[in-house]
């Protein structure tokens, strides 16, 4: 079943490129200029259908990157990938805090981020075999259901947020090192980035902490990595 995928990148020529080389890998592509345009696009897909996926440049004239990246979260989990034109670690952790899933860095070869798409696509809940329910104090986790609950009200979570959560869960109380999270939750191994756990680790603490700063349920182990407490 073909993939649709929502284009963000007001340069032509470089959006154009990257619409043929992922129409070579077999994706269905929409295109959009700004991130008010973008906006107007997913709302209304064509076909009504919605995106599989969604990849916004940083650098958009108008809204950038980021606020559209925010607006669209605000209404659906679709993964996203931001694209930047610079390595600097602010622009990174600034597309992650605003919901991206995952990132690419100018120049990037066409193989890498249709590599970062499949991974990104594939990943499904991982609910087979899990119990219906988990448990951890005021914490509850409905991973087939997709639903996490703390002192009984409803946790809004992304994708990526929920699966992560679900790995920590699946083993409580084992420590998982970032490349451990980043082969199962990102199904990502030699071109994995640590700052997308850590990042995505602070914003899951924000939603299911009572105090992020003292969190009691999503620890870290210095030096090892994160476990959830049992």
């Amino acid at each position: 079943m073909t993939s649709h995928i929502l284009l963000v990148e007001d340069d032509e020529r470089i959006r154009t490129s990257m619409r043929l080389a992922l129409e070579d890998e077999g994706y269905e592509i929409a295109e959009a200029a700004s991130g008010e345009e973008a906006l107007e696009i997913a709302a209304q897909p064509p076909g009504g259908q919605p995106f599989d996926l969604i990849i916004i440049d940083i650098m958009l004239p108008g809204m950038d990157g980021f606020d559209c990246c925010r607006e669209v979260r605000r209404q659906s989990m679709v993964p996203i990938i931001m694209v930047t034109a610079r390595t600097d670690t602010h622009d990174v952790v600034a597309g992650l805090e605003a919901g991206a899933d995952d990132y690419v860095t100018k120049p990037f070869e066409p193989k890498e981020l249709a590599a970062r798409i499949r991974a990104l696509l594939r990943r499904a809940r991982a609910t087979e075999g899990t119990p219906s329910s988990l448990s951890f104090g005021d914490l509850e986790i409905l991973p087939e259901a997709g639903v996490v609950r703390l002192a009984g009200e409803e946790v809004h979570l992304t994708r990526t947020e929920f699966l992560l959560l679900c790995e920590l869960a699946a083993n409580a109380g084992k420590v998982l090192s970032r490349e451990q999270l980043l082969e199962r939750v990102w199904s990502y191994d030699y071109f994995g980035d640590g700052r997308l756990v850590d990042v995505h680790v602070r914003r899951l603490r924000t939603k299911v902490e009572p105090d992020p700063a003292n969190p009691h349920h999503v620890l870290t182990v210095r030096g090892l990595g994160y476990k959830l407490a049992p």
